[in-house]
């Protein structure tokens, strides 16, 4: 029984100071308001301040509790790059994120693709996280700190306004709760809608012809018949295609099957010498065929960017 409990004091010991030993690894995270985020909170001891000097070293007597907050709207890469930035800054981390609702969302930064519950679901099942704060103000105050008993916010250095503020986390940075994340450069949620807007014909034509309506695509009445019009053409072409495929490999088999008969006709009358000679004229003469009757082309492609593939 000694041995048992020395065992699992050794374990608790080590859970507590690698956070990355836990089976929380293969779930996702908490809800800030789920039973095992409320323990993990209520059993922090906030009055031992940890500074960013004792986090960076890992003597600490508790795990640091970073936060970091965002609308996290199609989550990408760069959202996830942020979250594992966050995640390592220190030895031993506890990653809080909290997410914007819907109507804080729409009335400070604009319409988003996802619903507040895609948007919590999508970073909830980051594997970098380890709770998720739903309905996150817009800015930090000081009794939302100390509610969630956050030691460190984590955010990139460019300076966030939001109405007259030059900066949201200013505040932050001034009481040295400010730990520097880096952008993710290339990537961003409004990339993505730009990619989307660009090619927007293509996407309409794609989703028609997977069976969804001209109204669930918002589309008009000569809208939908001009792509529908579109999506026909491709199709007699790429069937064409297809047929010219088949036409075109029936006619190398009957060549190759009239030029083996010459050449065992060819061998019987003046035996095999001249074999070889002969073969590599054939060959020349199969690859001249092919490229007369196959130019070169991309079949698996429309002319239009759709592909063609089922």
């Amino acid at each position: 029984m000694k041995i048992f409990l020395c065992l699992f004091a050794i374990f608790v010991v080590i859970r507590a100071h690698h956070p990355t030993v836990s089976s929380s690894s293969s779930a996702p995270a908490s809800f800030w308001d789920d039973a095992d985020a409320k323990v993990e909170r209520e059993t922090c001891d906030y009055n031992k301040k940890i500074t960013f000097d004792m986090a960076k070293s890992g003597n600490t007597p508790r795990r640091v509790r970073v936060y970091a907050d965002g609308i996290y709207d199609l989550f990408h890469q760069g959202h996830a790059n942020q979250l594992m930035q966050a995640k390592n800054l220190f030895p031993n981390v506890y990653l809080i994120v909290g997410i914007c609702n819907d109507t804080l969302t729409h009335s400070r930064k604009g319409r988003t693709v996802m619903n507040q519950k895609e948007r919590y679901e999508g970073v909830r099942h980051c594997r970098y996280v380890d709770e998720i704060v739903t309905d996150a103000p817009w800015e930090l105050t000081d009794d939302f700190l100390t509610l969630h008993k956050i030691d460190f916010v984590a955010h990139d250095e460019i300076p966030y306004t939001s109405g007259n503020q030059n900066d949201i986390y200013a505040k932050v940075k001034e009481r040295g709760m400010f730990a520097a994340t880096q952008r993710t450069e290339g990537v961003s949620t409004s990339d993505i809608i730009t990619r989307i807007v660009k090619d927007y014909d293509i996407y309409v034509r794609r989703n028609l012809a997977r069976g969804y309506s001209a109204k669930e695509l918002n589309v008009g009445f000569l809208k939908e018949k001009q792509c529908q019009f579109q999506n026909k053409v491709d199709e007699l072409r790429n069937k064409g295609m297809r047929v010219m495929n088949d036409v075109k490999g029936d006619c190398i088999t009957k060549w190759e099957e009239k030029s083996r008969n010459a050449i065992e006709t060819f061998v019987s009358l003046f035996g095999r010498d001249n074999l070889n000679t002969i073969t590599n004229i054939l060959d020349k003469s199969k690859t001249r065929l092919m490229r007369t009757i196959s130019p070169e082309h991309n079949p698996g492609t429309s002319s239009s960017g759709i592909s063609v593939a089922s």
